[in-house]
């Protein structure tokens, strides 16, 4: 009967080693959002100033605004907000963060219009140079602002410019 085991034992092992190894999973990749029609990011220089703005070209329709002095290290973001709101939140793949902010009442859109100044290197900021799209959180609701194709660019030279 010890052979009887000996030779299942063997068999047994022999069939283990002939099964495949299992394949790991292919890593689920993000792809960025869709771009908004009509919408895009739009990049203007001026002695020694950029803003990037993104919404609708040569119209009052601003989403979000980024402003620099060349070489700073500093951003100056504007946004729309709900009224009384005293920060901006972004998110961009993943990486979020809430910025301090000062709000006026708009003239052209219901809620705030939002100031805060940040550093360049905040990770969200850093992650939307990496990846080109950045959203902003609204009184719970999220906005995306991706840019159309071949406009990202534009998100690479403002950061060039302000570093």
């Amino acid at each position: 009967m010890g052979r009887v085991w000996v030779l299942a034992l063997a068999g047994l092992t022999a069939a283990c080693a002939s099964v495949e190894p299992a394949v790991a999973p292919a890593p689920i990749t993000a792809s960025a959002p869709a771009p908004t029609p009509g919408h895009d990011w739009f990049l203007s220089e001026d002695e020694g100033a950029a803003r990037l703005a993104y919404g609708v070209e040569a119209s009052d329709d601003l989403k979000l605004g980024l402003d620099c002095e060349a070489g700073s290290g500093k951003v100056d973001l504007v946004a729309l907000g709900k009224t009384g709101a005293s920060e901006i939140h972004l998110e961009s793949g993943g990486d979020t963060e809430r910025f301090p902010a000062e709000g006026e009442p708009s003239q052209l859109h219901d809620g705030d219009l939002l100031t805060a100044t940040a550093d360049l290197d905040a990770p969200v900021l850093q992650r939307f140079r990496q990846l080109g799209w950045i959203a902003q959180w609204v009184d719970g609701e999220r906005a995306v602002y991706v840019p159309q194709p071949g406009s990202d660019v534009s998100v690479e030279r403002f950061f060039a410019f302000c570093d």
